[in-house]
């Protein structure tokens, strides 16, 4: 007999760490190659952690809900025969000691709601996250000694702090607060908060939200938060384009295999657009804009449950139509069956989301933080409009759409914002009808 370590496998290069959501073995249970034994999770994806090999599972060395870093060893399969090398049962038991310790730990330091805003020193998005995620004190993170520029704390800073955490002995941190005045309210009358009483009858059913609707409404609201939108809307005849379409999708299909659609039109203009105005296609980190390099192109898309994902077409400024319809598909298919990498969500730099999908005309989208702006498109539909001609105007069915942009005010005034969007219409409307497919 063989012990196998089963290694949380590498899951590109910006993930880390992964969240367990769910065993799918339990102890005793005989395993087979490839198959499935447990569920991770990172922040946007996911997905399940398969046996390299065939056994039975001898030792579970995480819990459900345990955080798991990339390469950590997080249970023990016992193969017949074979040389696997097995840690000791010592060693095992140690970790295991160690493991609970640390839940424990993270279990006791679980405190209220931190209000981040009685505090004058900035904190990034992530960093609050996992501040609130481990229970860390508002007085603790002040105490973090930071890495990052002007002394900032970083996600590796919060992390080691979070590692060490248990072994440190408790200090007493005086946390540096913003006076808050304290209004007079008169003898008479003290009012107090009202909170809307929420009636539950005997037909109503309460459901707790999956974990994907909890991670998706904590990021709208920190985006809300964070940012001033404003939007911009445009409406776009895309006449020429939806003609286009019909004459050439059968034969795109049948020469390359894949689905014409009208996201990778819109998804051309977009990156065009984006070349054109660079100042679009930046994040913000406090006081410092990052110009970003390259073109990468988020994309809504619908999961089966019901929630939103958004894979990311990376350089998609270099792709030409047809090199863009397939990376729209292969996203959009693998979304649909939970094949995506943490990789495919990772680095995007602008995003495009498909209200029209729904029948909505436009719609006013919050932005994915940190970038800066966001395009919803709208239901095509047709319209009578004037149509310019030298015989004079006069009024024509037209195939006719709404664009709708959300833009973070901090950084991208009405102009920027409002010019963009103009772009991309203008490059929808300019769309040759005569070009090869």
């Amino acid at each position: 007999m063989a012990r196998f370590e089963l290694k949380l496998p590498k899951m590109g290069e910006s993930v880390a760490e992964a969240t367990i959501t769910n065993w799918l073995k339990e102890v005793g249970d005989k395993i087979e190659a490839d198959e499935a034994v447990l569920e991770i999770a990172t922040d946007k994806v996911d997905s399940e952690v398969p046996s390299e090999v065939s056994g039975v599972l001898v030792e579970k060395l995480f819990g459900k809900d345990d955080l798991v870093q990339v390469g950590q060893t997080i249970a023990i399969i016992e193969t017949e025969g074979g040389s696997v090398e097995a840690p000791s049962l010592e060693i095992t038991s140690a970790i295991v000691e160690e493991i609970q310790k640390t839940v424990e730990v993270a279990k006791e330091s679980v405190a209220t709601p931190i209000s981040f805003s009685e505090s004058d020193k900035f904190f990034s998005p992530l960093v609050k996250n996992i501040a609130k995620e481990e229970g860390i004190s508002l007085g603790e993170l002040v105490s973090i000694k930071g890495t990052g520029k002007e002394g900032r704390v970083t996600k590796e800073d919060i992390l080691s702090y979070v590692k060490n955490r248990g072994s440190q002995p408790a200090t007493v941190v005086e946390t540096p607060v913003k006076a808050i005045e304290t209004p007079k309210v008169s003898a008479v009358s003290t009012p107090s908060q009202k909170v809307s009483p929420i009636s539950v009858s005997g037909g109503d059913e309460i459901v707790e939200m999956d974990r994907m609707t909890k991670l998706v409404a904590g990021y709208m609201v920190a985006s809300v938060q964070t940012s001033a939108h404003v939007q911009s809307f445009v409406e776009v005849d895309v006449t020429n384009i939806v003609k286009w379409r019909e004459k050439n999708k059968n034969i795109f299909e049948k020469r390359e295999g894949e689905k014409l659609t009208y996201t990778p039109i819109f998804m051309e203009a977009v990156a065009k657009a984006l070349k054109d105005f660079p100042d679009m296609n930046v994040s913000v980190d406090g006081d410092f804009i990052i110009k970003k390099k390259n073109i990468n192109l988020g994309m809504a898309a619908s999961l089966p449950n019901g929630n939103l994902i958004v894979p990311v077409i990376k350089n998609a400024d270099q792709l030409n139509l047809v090199g863009m319809a397939k990376a729209v598909n292969d996203l959009g298919g693998r979304a649909k069956a939970g094949k995506l990498k943490p990789d495919d969500t990772q680095g995007g730099t602008y995003t495009v989301t498909n209200v029209g999908t729904f029948g909505s005309v436009f719609g006013t989208p919050i932005l994915n933080q940190p970038q800066v702006g966001i395009l919803a498109l709208g239901a095509i539909r047709k319209m009578p409009a004037v149509i310019e001609t030298p015989d004079g105007d006069f009024i024509g069915i037209r195939q006719k759409m709404f664009l709708s942009h959300s833009y973070d005010h901090r950084v991208v005034n009405g102009a920027l914002g409002g010019n963009f969007v103009k772009r991309v219409a203008d490059y929808l409307e300019a769309f040759d009808v005569n070009r090869d497919c």
